[in-house]
């Protein structure tokens, strides 16, 4: 998931070259998957078919990626690939869901989708920005650095979006039970999990144009939380899972799968990277360690100097 500041590859390109060429690549890459799915092959499973379409235009992507030598090219497509794919999922069934629960699925991600692609798109530098994770990972991993760049940052990603799809696939592509209150709860929890985001996004936004060189944030929802924008991407997931077991409640065990694999891709991955590079940084942050809690929120404990 794309989070954090990045590099500065290449010569600069102003924003709208930029976005003309995320929009080709973009436009090559669900083009070839929706190829595949209108004219290739029938697997006979619509989860299959769709499976292959995302790897298909995964595959354009990252060679996007190595044209422009910045895999960031990539970094957009965890926000447009769950409509593409609910969308594709909830058509191409004609109607086999109930549709009362497709139309609030597609809303919720819909929701998630613009908020998150708007967010990426307004503070996007160009494509002379890359994330900084990206790099590291592909010297570290020296002559497999090709390799490494294909499935650590692209085909890995994907996998892990497409299993947190899966509960979407069953809402609104398989017979299931009638609407009811756990969809409302799935409702409520999505919707809530993007107002945690977008906030969350906003008070960084306005704290980062003036804060003073070294300063770390500890206010509004940072202050209770050291990361609230991966607790509401974490909420948005587990909405999906809550529409999943609304339509089919016995599957509830495999259907938290996609969830749980992305709790564990923040607190595994994305959280130790993002707070070894804060403290090597901004030393300060190792207070806000000390003070704020990790993810969930709580009041955060006072400074070693307010309590002398």
């Amino acid at each position: 998931m794309r989070t954090g500041d990045g590099a500065v590859r290449g010569r600069s390109i102003g924003r709208a070259e930029s976005f003309a060429r995320i929009g080709a690549v973009y436009l090559l890459a669900f083009g070839a998957a929706t190829v595949w799915l209108v004219l290739g092959p029938d697997t006979a499973w619509l989860w299959l078919d769709g499976l292959i379409a995302d790897l298909i235009a995964t595959v354009v992507v990252f060679a996007a990626s190595r044209l422009h030598r910045n895999s960031s090219c990539y970094d957009a497509y965890w926000s447009v690939l769950p409509p593409y794919l609910a969308a594709y999922w909830a058509i191409a069934a004609a109607g086999e869901a109930e549709p009362s629960r497709v139309a609030a699925v597609l809303a919720v991600v819909g929701l998630w989708a613009l908020r998150l692609t708007w967010n990426w798109a307004r503070s996007w530098p160009g494509m002379q920005h890359e994330d900084w994770r990206y790099p590291m990972l592909r010297e570290r991993a020296g002559r497999a650095e090709l390799v490494v760049d294909l499935m650590a940052i692209h085909v890995v990603p994907t996998l892990q979006v497409f299993l947190g799809l899966v509960p979407v696939y069953v809402a609104v592509a398989l017979p299931g039970r009638p609407f009811g209150w756990l969809d409302v709860v799935a409702v409520a929890v999505g919707v809530a999990a993007v107002a945690l985001e977008y906030t969350a996004d906003e008070q960084m936004r306005r704290f980062t144009r003036s804060a003073a060189p070294g300063e770390v944030m500890d206010r509004g929802l940072w202050g209770w939380s050291r990361h609230p924008n991966y607790l509401g991407e974490i909420g948005f997931w587990l909405a999906l899972a809550l529409f999943g077991i609304a339509a089919s409640p016995g599957d509830w065990w495999w259907l938290l799968v996609g969830a749980a694999a992305m709790v564990a891709l923040f607190l595994g991955a994305s959280i130790p990277m993002m707070e070894q590079r804060s403290v090597a940084r901004r030393p300060s942050y190792a207070d806000v360690v000390a003070r704020v809690p990790m993810l969930l929120p709580r009041p955060p404990r006072r400074r070693a100097a307010e309590r002398r």
